[in-house]
């Protein structure tokens, strides 16, 4: 029977507890009545072992604070006596009360009789209270072994208990504990059952808090339950939820400056990108004549980042083919004043290739005049130089006319 209600853990009972505390009592296998009580309240957790153990977690549980919590064990303890008195109880009635108070990072017990309170830390399990037992005082004295003291037969016996002492005091235990940690409280059935050993391996295993608490009684139960069995187990959160809380805060601090940056940037890039346009320009083509735009050639999703500005007299035509195989992308400059200035440029060009074209035609058409003088020149020279031949030839023949008429004379005259 008691191997089927052991709990077994899977992977989705080991997926993450619903709460940070559980509980569980159990009558056990020998007893006909159920004496254990518990008051899970957190941040108080209370088990009390014995008649009058409810009133003593009643009285307990009205004072939830750690510094009142002796002095609330101390009226539990006044309140057991006053019920055995008037009746409400057998006479000489008793019981044991581990109250354990945790907030924050913060564990205070108060503790009388052999109900224990055990802390997991990093996986180790220790015991933080001293049993007030007979057979823990023979261990101490070294008398008995713990194991031997598992079987004594004066292992219920307890040296302190409420109801037994009017000046009782509880040991008081303050404790700092850490996130992580996991508390146990637990009556002498489950200690008494199962060994150190087997509770740390049962809270270490069983993520779940109200399911290890299950576990751990199933484990009692199993081992004889010869007593009744009473266990809380209480994580240790700690500061984790004002942790989380602050960490929510700054999440929603660091998202909505994050935003506001995105948005900074967004707005800055927007704003330096429409300044960006609206300074730089480009030359491009438009009917065959040069034309300025404001911003970059070109468009990206359909969008254009440039808007006109004008055309101007300049012909593509005119321009030197590179210059007009560069337009047809586009010839990005720094400003609207540097595309004027280029412009400038190529009219000035355009001018001075004219101008130079001209002068190269006026050239050629005085050299050709100057060709057609000389030429002329030339056939002068030609035919007088060619007349002289004959007259040089014809000289002495009139020279030797006149000589021979001259001589006649003479003889004449003779």
């Amino acid at each position: 029977m008691a191997a089927e209600r052991s709990y077994k853990s899977t992977p989705r009972t080991r997926k993450g507890a619903l709460t940070t505390f559980g509980s569980r009592t159990d009558i056990g296998c020998l007893r006909d009545h159920n004496e254990d009580s518990l008051v899970v309240a957190p941040p108080l957790f209370v088990v009390a072992d014995g008649m009058g153990g409810h009133a003593a977690g009643e009285v307990a549980s009205e004072h939830p604070d750690g510094e009142a919590l002796a002095h609330a064990v101390k009226e539990a303890n006044r309140a057991v006596i006053q019920a055995a008195r008037e009746g409400r109880g057998r006479e000489g009635m008793g019981t044991t009360v581990t109250a354990a108070l945790l907030e924050g990072e913060r564990l205070v017990i108060a503790q009388v009789g052999d109900s224990r309170a055990y802390l997991l830390h990093q996986g180790k399990l220790q015991q933080l209270t001293r049993d007030h037992s007979l057979v823990a005082d023979m261990i101490e004295a070294g008398q008995l072994t713990t194991e031997e003291a598992r079987t004594h037969p004066q292992r219920s016996v307890i040296t302190r208990a409420l109801g037994s002492d009017l000046h009782l005091q509880p040991d008081i235990y303050e404790i700092n504990v850490e996130t992580g940690d996991r508390l146990l409280i637990c009556s002498d059935g489950l200690s008494g059952m199962v060994s150190d050993e087997g509770i740390e391996h049962t809270l270490r295993r069983v993520q779940d808090p109200q399911r290890c608490a299950s576990q751990l009684v199933n484990e009692a139960v199993a081992n004889g339950g010869h007593d009744n069995v009473t266990v809380i187990v209480a994580d240790v959160t700690g500061f984790a939820e004002v942790r989380r809380k602050k960490m929510a805060r700054k999440t929603k601090v660091f998202v909505a400056f994050v935003l506001l940056l995105f948005a900074a940037i967004v707005a800055g890039t927007a704003w330096g990108a429409k300044t960006y346009l609206d300074t730089t320009a480009f030359l491009t083509e438009d009917n065959g004549k040069v034309a300025i735009y404001r911003g970059m050639p070109g468009s990206l999703l359909g969008l254009s980042f440039s808007h006109y500005e004008r055309t101007t007299d300049v012909a593509v035509d005119q321009l030197q083919p590179g210059v007009a195989n560069r337009l047809k992308a586009g010839i990005r400059v720094d400003s609207v004043a540097d595309a004027e200035a280029l412009v400038k440029e190529y009219e000035e060009e355009i001018s001075n290739r004219a101008a130079s074209s001209n002068a190269d035609a006026k050239n050629s058409g005085g050299e050709d005049g100057a060709k057609d003088a000389s030429g002329a020149k030339d056939d002068g020279s030609t035919s007088g130089a060619k007349d002289a031949p004959a007259d040089a030839a014809d000289a002495p023949n009139a020279n030797t006319a006149d000589d021979a008429a001259a001589a006649a004379e003479r003889g004449d005259a003779s």
